[in-house]
Order: C-alpha cells, then structure tokens, then sequence
C-alpha cells in the first residue's frame, strides 16, 4: 500500500465501532500520495492499521472504509466476492429475491454503491468517486454473479455533487425496458426504472406493507353484520357469483353473512376497512390493503403521473371495483377534510342546542373518515437544519389524518427522514395526539425491510421509521 492516513488522537473512536466514514477533519496528516479514488491504508495515531478505504480529497468525507483490514486492490474479483455476500444474505432473508435491493451501500461493506432488481433487470446508483472510478469493475462482477439481462444506471442524485461527480443516468449493459414488473407479497407492480423516483420502486417498505394485513377485515360487525344459518337455495345468486363460486348441488344449510335486517350481504368485502393511502407513489399501499381484504381505498398523490402508475396496478391486480384514485396534495386535502368534519360537528351541535346554524361558513369538503388511514410521506428534512420544520410538518399532517379515523381505527405513519430521530417522530405524533384529543395505543413499530440491512453504529443507515396507532377518542375511555 503506498499512501496512508494518519488519524489525530483526537478523534472518535466511531471507525473501531464499524463506522465506515472518516471525515477531513480527523485526519493528521496524509503520508505518500494517491489518486482521486485510489485505496488509502487508515492508522491511527500510534501507526496500527484500522481499515482500507478509497479517498476523496474533495470531500468532507475523506475515506470511506471498505476494509477493516489490509486490501490490495477493489477489483473484479473484489466486487464478485462482496456481491456474492450481498445474494446470500437475499436469498435467506426475501421471500423473492428476484425483485429486491442486492446491494445497500455501506451495510453490505461497498459504500457508495446501491443496487436494486427488478427481475432480469438491476439498477445501479453509484454515489461516490470511489465507486464511481470503478464502474466497469462493477458492470462486469454484476453480470459475473447476478447474470442480468440489462443494467441500467440511475445516479441522478445531488448527493454526487459532493463528491466533485455530475448526475448521471443510461443504460450499462444489454436491453432494459423502460418499465418492468414486480412480484411484492403477491402483488404485481409496474415499476419505472427510466422516469420512476430514485430506482423506481421502495423496497424498503415491503414488510411494512405486509404488516397492514391485520387491518383491513374485522370491520363488518360495526354495520351490524353477523353470520347465521341459511338454507343454500335462500341464498341469493349474486352472493355465489360475486365470489365466483356455485351453488352447492345437494342444498342443505351454509353460514352466510347478513345485515341487521336479516338480509344476505352479498357484497364479498363486506368485512373490510376503508383506507385512505396518501403519498402513494405507484399505489403500493392501496394494493395491499386491497388484497388483504380491504372494502374500499381512496388513493391519492400529488402527481398525475404517478396516480396513472398506480391505477394500472391497481387493474393488473383485479382491485378496481375497489380502488378510487384522487390527485391532490395530501395536507391540503386532510386539512380540507377535516374543517368540514369539524364544521359538521359544529352544526350537528348547534342543531341539538336548538341554535341558529351558520350557513353563510362553507363546509368547504366532504368531511370524510375512513377506518385505516396511511401516511407514507418522502423525506420531509434533506438536512439536518430542515429537521425542526420537518417535525412540524410530521405534526401537521399526522394531526389531520388521525382525525380522520374512525373511532378505534388505525393510523399508519411513516418517516424516512434520517435527520428525525425516532423520538422526535414520535414527539410529533404525540404533540399532534395531544391537539387532536386522541388517545394512541403503538401497536407496532418497525423500521426498514431485510434487504436493507443495518450496521449498528451507523446512523446514517437507520432512517426509516413506520408505526401502527389506534387511535381513539379521550372522550371515548
């Protein structure tokens, strides 16, 4: 190894827990020389040997480890054999590895790199001039392991301007399509991996999305719905062919599901939520609920495009009896929907009161409410300087949705701001509980999936934050 860098006494101690990032400012002094890129040996100020990593003289992060150890060279064989960790660790841990994040950056020990497949497809964020240096290398150990039929890049992100690096984006190897599809939980996606945000798709969220499941049945009840007995030949024909299924041959009785009039509910999703699902992307949220039993979804994004995207899924899945699509901005449309709930309210009272109602202040929205609602928002705080409004506005919107649900109904939030700690997450749901008069009760808490491991020690790589609340009314304890 030619160059080294000498770390100052000074320093954390974050390298020997696992940390892979070494700033500018930690550093003594630099002896030998490098390239732009190159491999660097990193020691501390006695001299022993803590680590091999490539440097960036231009940034303020000025090595990045890649070794904990002595490492020659990151060549083809380098990348073959990490690769080959990153499909083990998938293969165990995704129930379809076809379609999931291969590679996460420093968790999988390449930093700067990111890859995600879409079945025969792998796109490719290279972040760092490190990695950025060693794009053929990366191409040709990709097509070694993963035997692709295209690699498609996608480093269009600020982030490489920090690393001296333009925004970048085109096709690497063989064919890829602009649009693919998926397989999550059982559901198809389309995925955009030329126009789509980031590499087109989140798998971060695919075992949150799962763990809505519990959710969406057990709604029927509060219509009055029970089951009871019937003979078969009093059934109507519209409950046998809604379900695509026939009338037994042989009659005789069958527990059927029927409404406080002592009618057969025909209608097959009689038992499921109601859903609102804001900043839906693709609609991935709105899938699940529906394939989990859900009544019915209002789907809404901000952007046409994507609203198309997700009403194509929703119809490759057979949901869209089911599935309403609405495009607006999600505070607008909570904040909307809840003044009118709240100016109903205040009628209903006043009506009660014998009062003269108001009718001059428009209501303004529906006021609707809806049993499940699901916040799934970007990233609010880019910087740590933006966390403080990024937590009033984690206030604002959470504020609104939870007024939205049903008594004893469910709100599911999420954060994949890394500059908003849990606990600040958390303070900001409950100082908007609080506003509110609501009572939640945590029913789950979670973080991001398996293919997106985490090494203890790096913040940097535990950003996402996603909770299951119920959510009741004070008055109602």
């Amino acid at each position: 190894m030619g160059a080294e860098v000498i770390l100052n006494a000074s320093r954390r101690k974050r390298l020997e827990a696992g940390h892979p990032w070494i700033f500018a400012n930690e550093i003594e002094r630099m002896e030998g020389e490098a390239e732009p890129g190159g491999l660097v040996a990193v020691r501390d100020h006695r001299g022993r040997l803590l680590a091999t990593g490539y440097w960036n003289p231009h940034s303020q992060i000025a090595v990045r480890a890649v070794a904990f150890g002595p490492l020659e060279r990151m060549d083809r064989a380098f990348f073959v054999k990490r690769f080959e960790a990153c499909r083990r660790h998938r293969e165990r841990f995704v129930e379809h590895p076809r379609d999931c994040r291969l590679v996460y950056g420093e968790a999988d020990f390449l930093p700067g790199l990111i890859v995600d497949r879409f079945g025969g497809v792998l796109v490719v964020q290279i972040l760092t001039l490190g990695m950025d240096v060693r794009r053929r290398e990366i191409v040709e150990a990709l097509k070694d392991v993963f035997q692709p039929d295209g690699i498609y890049e996608r480093s269009d992100v600020p982030v490489r301007k920090l690393e001296g690096l333009e925004e970048r984006t085109g096709l690497l190897y063989g064919e890829c399509p602009e649009t693919v599809v998926i397989v999550e939980n059982g559901i198809e996606l389309e995925v955009d991996i030329v126009n789509g945000q980031k590499t087109g798709h989140f798998y971060d969220q695919r075992e949150n999305r799962a763990a809505i499941a519990p959710l969406m049945t057990g709604w029927g009840a509060r219509s009055g719905i029970r089951y009871e007995e019937r003979d078969a030949l009093d059934v109507p024909d519209d409950y046998f062919a809604l379900r695509g299924i026939g009338r037994p041959d042989d009659g005789g009785r069958m527990r059927v599901p029927v409404n406080a009039n002592g009618r057969v509910v025909t209608y097959p999703h009689w038992d499921g939520a109601t859903v609102l699902e804001c900043f839906a992307h693709t609609g991935s949220f709105t899938l699940h609920a529906c394939r989990y039993g859900a009544k019915k979804v209002t789907c809404l994004d901000v952007s046409e495009h994507a609203i198309e995207t997700a009403r194509r899924n929703v119809q490759r899945n057979g949901f869209e009896d089911r599935v309403e699509f609405v495009v607006a901005d999600a505070f607008d449309y909570l904040r909307g929907q809840a003044k009118a709930l709240e100016e109903r309210a205040r009628r209903a009272f006043a009506a009660k009161e014998g009062k003269k109602i108001d009718t001059s202040v428009p209501i303004g929205g529906e006021g609707r409410t809806w049993d499940v609602v699901i916040l799934d928002p970007p990233a609010f705080a880019k910087t740590r300087s933006a966390a403080e409004n990024a937590v009033r506005g984690y206030k604002d919107i959470n504020l609104h949705a939870m007024k939205l649900v049903n008594e004893g109904g469910y709100l599911v939030t999420a954060s994949c701001s890394y500059h908003v700690s849990p606990e600040m997450f958390l303070g900001a749901i409950a100082d908007a509980a609080k506003d509110a008069g609501k009572l939640l009760r945590l029913i789950e808490w979670r973080t991001q999936a398996k293919d997106h491991p985490q090494i203890l020690g790096v913040q940097e790589g535990q950003y996402l934050k996603f909770a299951i609340f119920e959510v009741r009314s004070r008055a109602s304890i």
